[in-house]
């Protein structure tokens, strides 16, 4: 596909500018470039624009705009069940340059002709759009070459019976010149279910009785992404020097700018102002941690926002990754106890969200049950052998959590800094 200018480029790039699933507005924008368009329909009108972000520094990102007489498309249920008519039809539609192929399951029933149709949730990478409560699509902003984790763990763990996820109903992606990537993904939407988060903090002590289901659900969500040897994409692997020295220099690059950029005027930091080289030596730990325990694909994204409980189960959604992180990272295999880490890391956060009505030890009680819950059906080759080993590695997961959580809330919440602070500090304590 070859670069064409906009006639429009400045309006395109304002708007991009102003729409919430730009997430590279700090990186200095040059231009936006349309590089190429595909009519998907014409009744009613529906065109796939794929635009480039370039920015100052020469770097740049590709994106997807669905374009209608309305200029956004998923504002306009018509088109949105128009694009899912095409999944139904498993349509294939060739451009010059490109080609657009729709994929149906047929485990979930279609929408229908005139749906109810909403946006949902806080744009970033993605947008996501419900029918009639019944479906939601969500549609992939940022693209980058390769299977979208989104759609490549629903289809293995839907394909090997794992029941704790929504249905998949189709997906569309794009083969062509620019790139092959998935474009958007079709799934049941859980009508009935309440977020984990939401529930946590509105009911503390109810929501304690099915963390241990929680735990199991994870631990046979981790057993069936290694289950499958014949898969390369998914056969568990031995850690490998190479894996871990990846790791753990990237951490290391991580706590040198974090504890450089502290700012002195910033009191809740303090605890840890001189710990840096502390946490530093405890993280590189992880060089030393190897050996036992397999690297699988995992979630990659894991707490209690990317769950929710129905009357009879739970439902883990949301497998996409760190949006922030480039597509190559987030399917890399790695230990499935960083997903653990991630839920427990949760769970201080929402302890910390109660404020003074939490009751009495909730966070130790919640990592105790879901620990459990998990320890029952996780299949034990995974981790390393013995408790003390799963301990230490699993503490080493929670606090790189912890670092990256600091970074954030730096820049996006300073009220909430204290918590990954106090996680940083128990965790170095716990060590000692």
């Amino acid at each position: 596909m070859s670069s064409q200018a906009s006639p429009q480029g400045d309006a395109l790039l304002e708007w991009v500018l102003a729409q919430r699933w730009f997430g590279s507005k700090a990186r200095g924008v040059a231009e936006v470039n349309v590089l190429d368009t595909l009519t998907l329909g014409s009744e009613p009108p529906l065109t796939a624009v794929f635009l480039e972000a370039r920015f100052g520094a020469g770097t740049h990102e590709l994106y997807q705009l669905l374009m209608s007489v309305d200029f956004d498309a998923l504002t306009d249920p018509a088109e949105m069940a128009a694009l899912v008519a095409l999944m139904e039809r498993g349509a294939v539609i060739e451009g010059a340059r490109a080609t657009v192929r729709f994929h149906w399951t047929g485990e979930v029933p279609g929408p229908g002709d005139a749906p109810a149709v909403r946006s949902i949730g806080v744009e970033q990478s993605n947008s996501s759009v419900v029918f009639d409560d019944r479906l939601i699509l969500k549609v992939f902003r940022r693209l980058e070459p390769g299977d979208n984790p989104e759609l490549e763990l629903l289809r293995f763990l839907a394909a090997h019976g794992y029941e704790n996820i929504p249905a998949l109903a189709g997906w569309y992606e794009l083969a062509g010149e620019l790139l092959d990537a998935t474009l958007g993904v079709l799934q049941e939407f859980v009508a009935d279910g309440r977020d984990g988060w939401d529930l946590a903090l509105a009911d503390p002590e109810g929501v304690l009785g099915h963390l241990a289901e929680l735990g199991e659900a994870t631990g046979r969500m981790h057993t069936v992404l290694a289950s499958d040897a014949t898969d390369p994409a998914f056969a568990a692997e031995e850690p490998t020097d190479e894996s871990l020295s990846i790791l753990t220099a990237t951490i290391d690059e991580e706590i040198e700018r974090l504890w450089v950029d502290l700012p002195d005027a910033l009191d809740a930091v303090a605890p840890i102002r001189h710990r840096g080289e502390e946490v530093r030596d405890r993280l590189q730990g992880l060089s030393h941690v190897g050996v036992g325990g397999r690297a699988i694909r995992s979630h990659g994204d894991y707490h209690l926002g990317q769950t929710l409980r129905t009357p009879d189960r739970w439902v883990i959604l949301d497998f996409e990754g760190e949006p922030a992180r480039p597509l190559r990272d987030r399917r890399r295999k790695r230990s499935p106890l960083r997903d653990v880490a991630g839920m427990l890391r949760s769970f201080a956060y929402a302890a910390s969200a109660m404020g003074p009505d939490v009751p009495e030890s909730w966070e130790a009680r919640a990592r105790e049950t879901f620990l459990e819950g998990y320890g029952r059906t996780i299949d034990p080759s995974l981790l390393p052998a013995g408790e003390a080993a799963v301990a230490k590695l699993l503490s080493i997961f929670e606090l790189e959590k912890a670092v990256y959580e600091l970074r954030y809330e730096m820049n996006n919440r300073p009220d909430w800094v204290p918590i990954p602070v106090a996680g940083i500090v128990r965790l170095l304590e716990d060590s000692a």
